[in-house]
């Protein structure tokens, strides 16, 4: 079974959550919400998301406050922030949604069909970087594992999972690559680099994987961190 991933629902207003439910939940993908700034910290203590859609105008800690603190968090600098806004004060205040961190910046009211668009490829981007992160898991426990039992047959079982290993992570490339064709073609900027940030892990561990099969000298060099 494949695991949902979360989306961050930030909005003082019951209704304005209930909106964006409505709009989201055509992904199927596990929305969480949170009414403050404060509630989506401690959200964020806890579980990893794919993408927070954060309203700046709330009373108390602002969007621009709690993005602040989002990427002031190792664990949580790096998932991407959209901004939601009701309000327009010209380039001045998108930049400074900018500045505090967002990939986007959206004004109310919004389309839809864009926003769930945006949204499902922050979604898609970040179901490819789990695959990654759990093949190259997968590729340590069993390098160690085989290193460790030692014996004439230990080193076969690793030969055998590193061809496994290399067959999922080309069906990963493959997705990947066909992903980055659709961005290409919608120009979203902000998707385009995390996009081409996944592509570096998967060339980074492909590579990996290339210098552990037999016959490269390589033995058992450092496998890429996916983070």
């Amino acid at each position: 079974m494949v695991q949902k991933a979360k989306i961050l629902l930030v909005d003082d207003r019951p209704e304005n959550l209930l909106a964006l439910e409505a709009i989201l939940s055509a992904l199927d993908q596990t929305l969480v919400r949170a009414s403050s700034g404060e509630e989506a910290l401690k959200a964020l203590l806890t579980d990893d998301f794919a993408v927070i859609l954060l309203d700046v105008q709330m009373p108390g800690m602002d969007g621009f406050e709690t993005a602040a603190h989002i990427k002031r968090r190792e664990r949580t600098r790096d998932i991407p922030i959209i901004f939601l806004t009701a309000i327009n004060h010209g380039p001045h205040h998108t930049f400074r949604g900018y500045a505090a961190g967002a990939v986007d910046y959206i004004s109310k009211p919004f389309d839809p069909w864009v926003l769930r668009a945006k949204v499902s490829v922050f979604v898609e981007l970040y179901m490819k970087n789990c695959q990654l992160r759990e093949q190259a898991a997968l590729l340590r426990l069993q390098l160690e594992s085989g290193q460790g039992r030692g014996g004439a047959a230990a080193p076969q079982e690793p030969a055998g999972l590193l061809a496994e290993l290399s067959a999922r992570l080309a069906a990963v490339e493959e997705q990947a690559e066909a992903l980055t064709k659709q961005l290409d073609e919608s120009a979203d900027a902000a998707a385009i680099a995390t996009a081409a940030h996944l592509e570096r892990k998967l060339t980074g561990l492909r590579r990996a994987l290339d210098a552990l099969e037999p016959g490269t000298g390589s033995g058992a060099s450092p496998l890429p961190s996916p983070s």
